[in-house]
């Protein structure tokens, strides 16, 4: 609105339509306030695994950032994958995000699963498959032997169970033993079991305990192919011939692996400022070459069995918001908040502001032209009327008009109109004049 608009109006006129704007503004701020989601949270809680696992481990880096945003991460131990799984099901554990590997959901039965949403999948997750004795190429060489598969709760198991399901093993025709990654290789050593199962990353402890223990071979898997293309969430993996250890040529030769993606998953109501931060956590901390993955290569929103969250999509896509990138995290969720709730507030007020002239206009004008009305209705009155004239009345009526015009506010663009009116008024007075004269010469 121009200072020439502004103008137009009176004090009174100015004082209205600023109450106007405060109470549209007022309602749009409410309504946004009422829609969007509040400000991110200062405190979460992250379900991980066992003490001795590689999810406690990313817990602790994942802890370090969030921590530099004023974020509290409490971590809540659990057997692994699987319970992670429950636990964000559960509308009652007080659990936001936690880690988990493909094929849990699967296994559970929980796809599609609207109420938890994968942020991004972080890193492969092989299954090794250790054991003591004669050479095996094939996963089903395991019947008839003591197997550690897990404890209850654990990826480790989940994993394990499709497997096993595939080549038609179960507990009759398998001894399987609940034991965790360190315990069922402590076991294996031992010769209390004859295999021992392990999902994991290749820094996992178990795992490079158990390539260095000697008497210890570890399974090439013969039917990657086929695990692959039977359940979609297995991945085929290749460890190269001395990777693990160079200088002792660990492993001796190529091995087949299969494996899943290990994931960070949310509730589908995480706050979108907390999605972005965790997704650049998940950057920098899984974002690196590692024994299967490419730099870069993770994190990744390609779905594995859950849903993707369009958040953490869109900030895989696109990044952070230039907010994110200058300003401190609180700072810039505030700001985008801000922004967010400022959006309705211009779509109402833009279409009202560009109108908001022409009412100027037409309020200015309605002021003159409804006294122009008066006084034609008066002046038809004057012209027609027969018999004796209310002079009187006629005259008091008139000054009545002749200050009120004199009162009105008139911007210079309608003093014409005004001045124009007011020698109206002096033509009719004349007119009731000469209505007096000829009553008193009729006299």
């Amino acid at each position: 609105m121009s200072l020439e608009d502004l103008a137009l109006l009176s004090r009174r006129g100015r004082m209205q339509i600023a109450a106007f704007a405060c109470a549209i503004i007022f309602l749009s701020i409410w309504a946004s306030a009422y829609f969007l989601k509040p400000s991110p949270p200062r405190r979460i809680v992250m379900a991980t695994g066992l003490e001795d696992g590689l999810y406690h481990q990313h817990a602790q880096r994942y802890k370090a950032i969030l921590g530099r945003a004023g974020i509290v991460v409490e971590e809540r131990l659990t057997s692994g994958a699987e319970e992670n799984l429950k636990l964000l099901r559960d509308p009652h554990s007080g659990v936001d995000i936690a880690f988990t590997q493909g094929g849990v959901a699967t296994e559970l039965g929980e796809v599609p699963n609207d109420s938890i949403v994968m942020l991004a999948s972080l890193h492969y997750e092989p299954m090794w498959v250790f054991y003591r004795g004669a050479p095996l190429r094939y996963f089903n060489e395991l019947l008839g032997r003591r197997v550690s598969n897990g404890v209850p709760g654990s990826g480790t198991r989940a994993l394990a169970n499709s497997i096993f399901a595939l080549n038609e093993m179960n507990s009759g025709n398998v001894a399987t033993a609940p034991l965790s990654n360190n315990a069922a290789i402590e076991a294996l050593t031992k010769g209390d079991v004859d295999a021992a199962i392990v999902v994991g990353g290749a820094e996992t402890e178990a795992v490079t305990k158990a390539l260095r223990e000697p008497g210890i071979g570890l399974l090439s898997f013969g039917h990657a192919d086929a695990y692959h293309r039977r359940l979609p969430f297995i991945v085929r993996l290749s460890l190269p011939s001395g990777v693990i250890d160079p200088g002792r040529n660990l492993p001796p030769e190529d091995v087949q692996l299969i494996g899943t993606k290990a994931m960070l998953v949310g509730r589908d109501n995480l706050h979108p400022a907390l999605v972005n931060l965790l997704m650049d956590a998940a950057r920098d901390i899984h974002g690196k070459q590692g024994f299967f993955e490419e730099a870069g290569e993770f994190p990744s929103t390609s779905a594995v069995d859950l849903p993707v969250s369009a958040d953490a999509d869109r900030h895989k896509r696109f990044g952070a918001t230039f907010l994110y990138n200058y300003l401190p995290f609180w700072l810039a969720a505030l700001v985008e908040r801000a922004m967010v709730i400022a959006l309705p507030i211009a779509a109402i007020l833009f279409p009202l502001f560009s109108y908001l002239p022409q009412f100027l206009r037409w309020r200015v004008r309605s002021r003159v032209y409804r006294w122009y009305g008066e006084l034609a209705l008066l002046e038809r009155e004057i012209t027609t009327r027969t018999g004796p004239a209310p002079i009187e009345r006629w005259m008091a009526d008139l000054d009545r008009i002749e200050r009120a015009v004199a009162g009105i506010y008139t911007p210079t663009e309608f003093a014409s109109e005004a001045y124009t009116l007011r020698q109206h008024v002096d033509f009719v007075r004349q007119a009731v004049r000469e209505r007096r004269d000829e009553a008193t010469q009729a006299a």
